[in-house]
């Protein structure tokens, strides 16, 4: 199933995959990250593919970016998929995938409060975690402890 999930984004976004790989038997698609939501719509709309789930969203801080990772899952055809995508780390922004999930919104909520990530077109984007007062995203490297 991963060569015609692979194959299906391939065609319908030429030049959007930028890396492919398997890991533990699911795909794993590096992706450009201006064309995530449009890719993440397809997912869910198409009925070949019926991405119906994202059963996480969430970010990696490597130091010299924030790398976006969303984990989906089609309920109704019972295969896999993550996708990934890099944020410049000054200026961390994405597009808002609620519009196809709205199990998307409190996801990223938390990986804006957390991480700093905004994402463009969330109806409601403010810390869910933390006190609004708090400064700082403390699962980013740079992150210093006040004392």
């Amino acid at each position: 199933m991963s060569e015609i999930i692979e194959s299906n984004i391939r065609n319908k976004f030429p030049d959007a995959v930028l890396e492919s790989s398997t890991v533990d038997e699911v795909l794993t698609l590096k992706v450009d990250a201006a064309r995530l939501p449009d890719i993440c719509a397809y997912l869910k709309s198409s009925a070949e593919l019926a991405f119906d789930y994202p059963a996480d969203i969430t970010a990696v801080d490597w130091s010299d970016r924030l790398e976006m990772v969303y984990r989906l899952y089609s309920i109704a055809k019972k295969h896999k998929l993550t996708l990934k995508t890099d944020l410049d780390r000054e200026n961390p922004v994405i597009g808002s995938v609620i519009s196809v999930w709205k199990g998307a919104d409190w996801q990223e909520r938390e990986v804006f409060d957390l991480f700093g990530v905004k994402f463009t077109g969330h109806p409601d984007l403010r810390r869910i975690l933390l006190p609004e007062e708090f400064e700082g995203y403390p699962l980013r490297k740079d992150y210093v402890i006040p004392e």
